[in-house]
Protein backbone atom coordinates (compact mmCIF):
# COMPACT_ATOMS: atom_id res chain seq x y z
CA UNK A 1 0.00 0.00 0.00
CA UNK A 2 1.05 3.49 -0.56
CA UNK A 3 2.22 5.17 2.59
CA UNK A 4 0.86 8.60 1.98
CA UNK A 5 -2.84 7.14 1.27
CA UNK A 6 -2.67 5.29 4.58
CA UNK A 7 -1.91 8.55 6.39
CA UNK A 8 -4.69 10.32 5.00
CA UNK A 9 -6.78 7.47 5.40
CA UNK A 10 -5.83 7.35 9.27
CA UNK A 11 -6.44 11.04 9.47
CA UNK A 12 -9.60 10.67 8.38
CA UNK A 13 -10.67 7.94 10.59
CA UNK A 14 -9.79 10.18 13.56
CA UNK A 15 -11.12 13.46 12.58
CA UNK A 16 -14.13 11.94 11.88
CA UNK A 17 -14.37 9.38 14.72
CA UNK A 18 -15.06 6.27 13.24
CA UNK A 19 -14.20 3.92 10.24
CA UNK A 20 -17.32 3.53 8.22
CA UNK A 21 -17.35 7.58 8.65
CA UNK A 22 -13.74 7.76 7.25
CA UNK A 23 -14.96 4.93 4.79
CA UNK A 24 -18.65 6.98 3.78
CA UNK A 25 -16.21 10.83 3.24
CA UNK A 26 -13.15 8.73 1.03
CA UNK A 27 -15.59 6.29 -0.93
CA UNK A 28 -14.25 3.39 -0.03
CA UNK A 29 -15.17 0.20 2.36
CA UNK A 30 -15.03 -0.03 6.28
CA UNK A 31 -12.57 -3.34 5.82
CA UNK A 32 -10.28 -1.33 3.25
CA UNK A 33 -9.81 1.23 6.12
CA UNK A 34 -8.89 -1.28 8.43
CA UNK A 35 -6.44 -2.43 5.81
CA UNK A 36 -5.11 1.01 5.76
CA UNK A 37 -4.54 1.67 9.38
CA UNK A 38 -3.46 -2.25 10.36
CA UNK A 39 -0.50 -1.31 7.60
CA UNK A 40 0.84 1.36 9.51
CA UNK A 41 0.36 -0.60 12.57
CA UNK A 42 2.63 -3.54 11.02
CA UNK A 43 4.93 -1.17 9.25
CA UNK A 44 5.90 0.75 12.29
CA UNK A 45 5.47 -2.62 15.28
CA UNK A 46 2.83 -0.16 16.83
CA UNK A 47 -0.93 -0.08 17.99
CA UNK A 48 -1.85 3.32 16.80
CA UNK A 49 -5.89 3.10 17.43
CA UNK A 50 -7.74 1.73 20.74
CA UNK A 51 -11.06 0.29 18.91
CA UNK A 52 -14.03 -1.64 20.94
CA UNK A 53 -17.40 -1.99 19.30
CA UNK A 54 -18.51 1.03 20.53
CA UNK A 55 -16.01 3.77 20.48
CA UNK A 56 -12.22 4.58 18.90
CA UNK A 57 -9.44 6.39 20.89
CA UNK A 58 -5.98 6.85 20.13
CA UNK A 59 -2.70 6.03 21.59
CA UNK A 60 -0.47 7.51 23.30
CA UNK A 61 1.86 6.96 20.04
CA UNK A 62 -1.14 7.49 18.08
CA UNK A 63 -1.62 10.40 19.16
CA UNK A 64 2.12 11.62 18.23
CA UNK A 65 1.75 10.33 14.77
CA UNK A 66 -1.20 11.54 13.80
CA UNK A 67 0.23 14.80 14.50
CA UNK A 68 3.66 14.16 12.75
CA UNK A 69 1.09 12.48 9.78
CA UNK A 70 -0.79 15.71 9.66
CA UNK A 71 2.48 17.92 9.14
CA UNK A 72 3.64 15.38 6.95
CA UNK A 73 0.69 15.55 4.41
CA UNK A 74 0.19 19.31 4.30
CA UNK A 75 3.80 19.05 2.97
CA UNK A 76 2.85 17.30 0.54
CA UNK A 77 -0.51 18.80 -0.54
CA UNK A 78 1.86 22.35 -0.36
CA UNK A 79 4.15 20.94 -2.63
CA UNK A 80 1.95 19.22 -5.32
CA UNK A 81 0.06 22.65 -4.92
CA UNK A 82 3.57 23.89 -6.27
CA UNK A 83 4.10 21.78 -9.00
CA UNK A 84 0.48 22.71 -10.02
CA UNK A 85 0.87 26.36 -10.02
CA UNK A 86 4.01 25.91 -11.85
CA UNK A 87 2.28 23.78 -14.65
CA UNK A 88 -0.71 26.49 -14.51
CA UNK A 89 -2.77 23.19 -15.36
CA UNK A 90 -5.66 22.83 -12.37
CA UNK A 91 -6.19 19.06 -11.72
CA UNK A 92 -7.64 16.37 -9.89
CA UNK A 93 -10.95 16.41 -7.59
CA UNK A 94 -12.67 20.08 -6.72
CA UNK A 95 -15.76 19.03 -4.42
CA UNK A 96 -17.82 21.52 -3.79
CA UNK A 97 -20.94 22.01 -1.94
CA UNK A 98 -23.67 25.20 -2.57
CA UNK A 99 -26.94 26.02 -2.04
CA UNK A 100 -29.51 23.90 -3.82
CA UNK A 101 -31.10 26.71 -5.98
CA UNK A 102 -28.52 29.20 -6.51
CA UNK A 103 -26.03 26.39 -6.94
CA UNK A 104 -28.20 25.11 -10.39
CA UNK A 105 -28.92 28.10 -11.45
CA UNK A 106 -25.70 30.41 -11.40
CA UNK A 107 -22.82 28.72 -9.74
CA UNK A 108 -22.89 25.21 -11.69
CA UNK A 109 -22.49 27.11 -14.78
CA UNK A 110 -19.86 28.86 -14.12
CA UNK A 111 -18.00 25.93 -12.95
CA UNK A 112 -18.54 23.33 -15.32
CA UNK A 113 -17.47 25.91 -17.56
CA UNK A 114 -13.89 26.02 -16.30
CA UNK A 115 -14.03 22.29 -16.36
CA UNK A 116 -14.35 22.75 -20.10
CA UNK A 117 -11.32 25.02 -20.49
CA UNK A 118 -9.48 22.68 -17.94
CA UNK A 119 -9.85 18.82 -19.07
CA UNK A 120 -7.92 17.55 -16.13
CA UNK A 121 -10.07 19.36 -13.60
CA UNK A 122 -12.91 16.63 -12.19
CA UNK A 123 -15.88 18.10 -10.50
CA UNK A 124 -17.89 16.98 -7.55
CA UNK A 125 -20.87 19.05 -6.97
CA UNK A 126 -22.87 18.74 -3.65
CA UNK A 127 -26.20 20.97 -4.59
CA UNK A 128 -28.27 21.05 -1.22
CA UNK A 129 -29.64 24.00 1.54
CA UNK A 130 -28.65 22.13 4.91
CA UNK A 131 -25.05 23.21 5.54
CA UNK A 132 -22.50 20.96 5.21
CA UNK A 133 -19.34 20.65 7.05
CA UNK A 134 -16.30 21.11 4.95
CA UNK A 135 -14.12 18.65 7.21
CA UNK A 136 -16.40 15.83 7.67
CA UNK A 137 -17.70 16.16 3.85
CA UNK A 138 -14.35 16.42 2.52
CA UNK A 139 -14.75 19.67 0.54
CA UNK A 140 -12.63 21.81 -1.09
CA UNK A 141 -14.69 24.66 -1.26
CA UNK A 142 -17.96 25.94 -0.02
CA UNK A 143 -20.87 28.56 -1.56
CA UNK A 144 -23.07 30.05 1.27
CA UNK A 145 -25.47 33.00 1.56
CA UNK A 146 -26.13 35.19 4.16
CA UNK A 147 -25.10 34.98 8.12
CA UNK A 148 -21.91 33.42 8.00
CA UNK A 149 -21.89 33.42 12.08
CA UNK A 150 -21.42 30.07 12.26
CA UNK A 151 -18.26 29.52 10.13
CA UNK A 152 -15.34 30.07 12.41
CA UNK A 153 -12.17 29.13 11.42
CA UNK A 154 -12.65 29.23 7.84
CA UNK A 155 -11.56 31.32 5.54
CA UNK A 156 -13.99 33.67 3.48
CA UNK A 157 -14.29 35.75 0.56
CA UNK A 158 -17.71 37.61 -0.94
CA UNK A 159 -17.88 36.79 -4.16
CA UNK A 160 -21.19 38.79 -5.19
CA UNK A 161 -24.47 40.50 -3.74
CA UNK A 162 -27.63 39.68 -4.65
CA UNK A 163 -31.11 41.71 -4.05
CA UNK A 164 -33.78 40.27 -2.35
CA UNK A 165 -37.06 41.90 -3.15
CA UNK A 166 -41.10 41.91 -2.18
CA UNK A 167 -42.97 41.11 -5.06
CA UNK A 168 -46.76 39.86 -5.72
CA UNK A 169 -48.89 39.02 -9.49
CA UNK A 170 -51.16 41.90 -10.98
CA UNK A 171 -54.19 39.77 -9.65
CA UNK A 172 -53.46 39.58 -6.39
CA UNK A 173 -52.57 43.17 -5.68
CA UNK A 174 -55.52 44.23 -7.41
CA UNK A 175 -57.56 42.10 -5.34
CA UNK A 176 -55.72 43.04 -1.82
CA UNK A 177 -54.25 46.23 -2.63
CA UNK A 178 -50.51 47.09 -2.70
CA UNK A 179 -48.28 47.55 0.57
CA UNK A 180 -46.90 51.29 0.67
CA UNK A 181 -44.80 50.52 3.80
CA UNK A 182 -43.26 47.43 5.76
CA UNK A 183 -46.00 47.62 8.75
CA UNK A 184 -48.82 46.73 6.18
CA UNK A 185 -47.15 44.01 5.38
CA UNK A 186 -48.59 42.56 8.18
CA UNK A 187 -52.39 42.88 6.26
CA UNK A 188 -51.22 40.24 3.58
CA UNK A 189 -50.58 36.99 2.75
CA UNK A 190 -47.52 35.81 2.46
CA UNK A 191 -45.62 32.34 1.06
CA UNK A 192 -43.63 31.90 3.73
CA UNK A 193 -40.01 30.12 3.12
CA UNK A 194 -39.25 27.29 5.39
CA UNK A 195 -35.70 26.01 5.72
CA UNK A 196 -34.33 23.30 7.90
CA UNK A 197 -38.42 23.24 9.10
CA UNK A 198 -38.18 26.79 10.78
CA UNK A 199 -40.06 29.64 8.87
CA UNK A 200 -37.23 32.42 7.99
CA UNK A 201 -37.98 36.20 8.62
CA UNK A 202 -38.15 38.49 5.52
CA UNK A 203 -34.92 40.79 6.23
CA UNK A 204 -35.30 45.09 5.28
CA UNK A 205 -32.72 47.34 5.61
CA UNK A 206 -32.00 50.01 7.89
CA UNK A 207 -29.20 52.36 7.75
CA UNK A 208 -26.75 52.14 10.04
CA UNK A 209 -28.51 49.28 12.22
CA UNK A 210 -29.07 45.63 11.98
CA UNK A 211 -31.78 44.42 9.07
CA UNK A 212 -35.39 44.58 10.63
CA UNK A 213 -37.06 41.41 10.65
CA UNK A 214 -40.38 41.18 9.67
CA UNK A 215 -42.01 37.69 10.48
CA UNK A 216 -44.58 36.97 7.22
CA UNK A 217 -48.03 35.23 7.88
CA UNK A 218 -49.84 33.18 5.45
CA UNK A 219 -51.43 29.86 4.95
CA UNK A 220 -49.25 28.25 2.53
CA UNK A 221 -45.45 27.46 4.06
CA UNK A 222 -43.09 26.07 1.14
CA UNK A 223 -39.28 24.70 1.34
CA UNK A 224 -38.50 25.48 -2.31
CA UNK A 225 -37.62 29.33 -3.45
CA UNK A 226 -38.83 28.86 -7.17
CA UNK A 227 -41.46 26.81 -5.92
CA UNK A 228 -43.13 29.94 -4.08
CA UNK A 229 -42.18 32.45 -7.18
CA UNK A 230 -44.49 29.98 -9.17
CA UNK A 231 -47.10 30.63 -6.13
CA UNK A 232 -46.59 34.16 -6.44
CA UNK A 233 -47.09 34.30 -10.21
CA UNK A 234 -50.50 32.65 -9.41
CA UNK A 235 -51.85 35.20 -6.96
CA UNK A 236 -51.55 33.43 -3.65
CA UNK A 237 -50.02 35.94 -2.11
CA UNK A 238 -46.95 38.07 -1.73
CA UNK A 239 -42.87 36.75 -1.80
CA UNK A 240 -39.46 37.69 -0.64
CA UNK A 241 -37.38 36.26 -3.41
CA UNK A 242 -33.69 36.92 -4.84
CA UNK A 243 -34.12 39.39 -7.89
CA UNK A 244 -32.11 36.96 -10.16
CA UNK A 245 -34.77 34.20 -9.68
CA UNK A 246 -37.47 36.46 -10.36
CA UNK A 247 -36.02 38.49 -13.00
CA UNK A 248 -37.82 37.00 -16.04
CA UNK A 249 -41.37 36.98 -14.39
CA UNK A 250 -41.09 40.91 -13.55
CA UNK A 251 -39.96 41.35 -17.34
CA UNK A 252 -42.75 39.99 -18.61
CA UNK A 253 -45.40 41.02 -15.82
CA UNK A 254 -46.28 38.17 -14.24
CA UNK A 255 -44.96 40.08 -11.21
CA UNK A 256 -45.10 43.10 -9.72
CA UNK A 257 -42.07 44.87 -7.18
CA UNK A 258 -43.70 46.81 -4.08
CA UNK A 259 -41.69 48.76 -1.53
CA UNK A 260 -39.42 50.00 -3.68
CA UNK A 261 -36.15 50.48 -2.27
CA UNK A 262 -37.51 50.19 1.04
CA UNK A 263 -38.34 46.49 0.50
CA UNK A 264 -34.77 45.83 -1.37
CA UNK A 265 -31.99 44.19 0.94
CA UNK A 266 -28.53 43.22 -0.43
CA UNK A 267 -27.80 39.56 0.71
CA UNK A 268 -23.87 38.52 -0.03
CA UNK A 269 -22.61 35.55 -1.25
CA UNK A 270 -19.69 33.69 -0.15
CA UNK A 271 -16.93 31.00 -0.53
CA UNK A 272 -15.19 29.27 2.29
CA UNK A 273 -12.60 26.78 2.24
CA UNK A 274 -10.37 25.39 5.04
CA UNK A 275 -7.09 26.92 6.24
CA UNK A 276 -4.08 25.77 4.32
CA UNK A 277 -0.28 26.77 4.16
CA UNK A 278 -0.74 26.89 0.17
CA UNK A 279 -4.44 27.37 -1.31
CA UNK A 280 -4.59 24.44 -3.95
CA UNK A 281 -4.66 26.31 -7.86
CA UNK A 282 -8.11 24.50 -8.35
CA UNK A 283 -9.61 26.27 -5.69
CA UNK A 284 -8.26 29.43 -6.34
CA UNK A 285 -9.15 29.48 -10.27
CA UNK A 286 -12.62 28.92 -9.08
CA UNK A 287 -12.92 31.27 -6.58
CA UNK A 288 -11.48 34.01 -8.90
CA UNK A 289 -14.07 32.15 -11.65
CA UNK A 290 -17.21 33.04 -9.59
CA UNK A 291 -16.05 36.49 -7.98
CA UNK A 292 -15.63 37.19 -12.14
CA UNK A 293 -18.82 36.37 -13.23
CA UNK A 294 -21.41 35.32 -10.12
CA UNK A 295 -21.79 39.17 -10.04
CA UNK A 296 -23.38 39.69 -13.16
CA UNK A 297 -26.01 36.64 -13.01
CA UNK A 298 -27.47 37.56 -9.58
CA UNK A 299 -27.41 41.43 -9.77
Amino acid sequence: MDRLTSMAVFLKAVDLGSFAAAAEALEMSGPMVGKHVRFLEERLSARLIHRTTRRQSLTEFGQAYYERCRAVLAEADAADALAADQLSEPRGRLKVTMPALLGRHCVAPLLLKLAQKYPALELDLSFGDPVADLMEGGYDLAIRTGDLDEQSGMITRRIARQRMVVCGSRAYLKANGKPRTLDELGQHQALVYRRLGRARPWLFPRDGQPPREVWPAGRLRLDDLEAIADAAARGMGLAWLPSWLVRERLERGALVRVLGDEGELPYDCHALWLPTPRLPLKVRLAVDALAAALPKLVA
